[in-house]
């Protein structure tokens, strides 16, 4: 596939948690409403079935139902879906529903049921290619166990089978090896704590947690951020990093969440297996986000 001139997943692409009803079923209205709000206070789109939003426990009609809402919501070349499933047809069958549902592009992880070799991960990516639609590709090696290392992302990038990274890995350094090796390929942020760091050394773009609760501020921390005004970004990203690092931690989807509620938005709960913030959890979130909303960034 040809580079695309357009690139969708260029900006803040917001990870978007998932409102659900007392029942735990989905509220659709709601996403809606949230991924509306999110774009009126700056953000240029969502990912949909994201780590964030609870994808690996949706019933697949639910997972097709919340892309087709994001983008009756926001227009589809502002929703980039997450597409990983354990099996290279499933995904690409996700990134087929995802190029039907309008939108213009897809995040994907490795595969992940097991700890892939470097033959699976080309396969993989080479199937779900197939399916037309441009691919950011997700490297989150501490939860999949497959690490998306520069070299391999140049090899993935040279086929024409991906055109991003979402980098996750927390090393800040193979932002410029990936740079010298495949220096059209676009680095994302992938975790909020290391933004700062990621939009000095060239990142495009940052598929974001925290915006949830506060987009403003955020969007303006990443602005100023890849803006080069570092004045502006170091402060903002001092007062919001004790948030932005709970991005990084296994409770990430409760914290968003918790903040949500604190600062009038609807976070609520979570499906099983995940749980309930432990009290020294909620109050260290709780705390944080009430300073952030004194310092007026919700």
């Amino acid at each position: 596939m040809a580079a695309t001139a357009h690139r969708p997943w260029h900006g803040v692409l917001v990870a978007t948690a998932l409102p659900l009803n007392s029942d735990l079923s989905v509220d659709y209205a709601r996403y809606a409403d949230h991924c509306a709000w999110l774009v009126e206070n700056g953000c240029d789109g969502v990912v949909p079935n994201g780590s964030l939003g609870e994808y690996q426990v949706l019933t697949p009609e639910e997972r097709a139902k919340v892309v087709e809402t994001a983008v009756a919501a926001i227009g589809g070349e502002r929703v980039m879906p997450g597409v990983a499933a354990y099996g290279s047809a499933e995904s690409r069958r996700w990134a087929e529903q995802a190029r039907d549902a309008g939108c213009a592009s897809v995040m994907l992880l490795p595969p992940n049921a097991y700890r892939a070799d470097e033959r699976s991960v080309l396969a993989h990516y080479a199937a779900v290619a197939e399916a037309g639609l441009p691919i950011v590709a997700y490297n989150n090696p501490i939860d999949t166990k497959v690490d998306l290392v520069p070299e391999l992302l140049a090899k993935l990038h040279a086929e024409g089978w991906i055109h991003a990274v979402k980098e996750f890995s927390g090393d800040v350094r193979r932002a410029y090896q990936l740079a010298e090796l495949a220096p059209e390929l676009d680095l994302l942020i992938g975790a909020d704590d290391v933004l700062l760091e990621l939009a000095i050394a060239g990142a495009k773009g940052w598929v974001a947690g925290y915006p949830n609760a506060l987009p403003r501020a955020s969007v303006d921390l990443y602005r100023a951020a890849v803006g080069g005004d570092l004045g502006t970004a170091r402060k903002l990203y001092e007062q919001l990093h004790p948030l932005l690092r709970w991005d990084s931690k296994v409770e990430f989807v409760q914290a968003i969440k918790l903040s949500m509620d604190i600062v009038g938005r609807h976070g609520g709960r979570c499906r099983p297996p995940r749980q309930p913030l432990l009290p020294e959890q909620e109050a260290a979130v709780r705390s944080a986000t009430e300073k952030a909303v004194a310092a007026g960034l919700a």
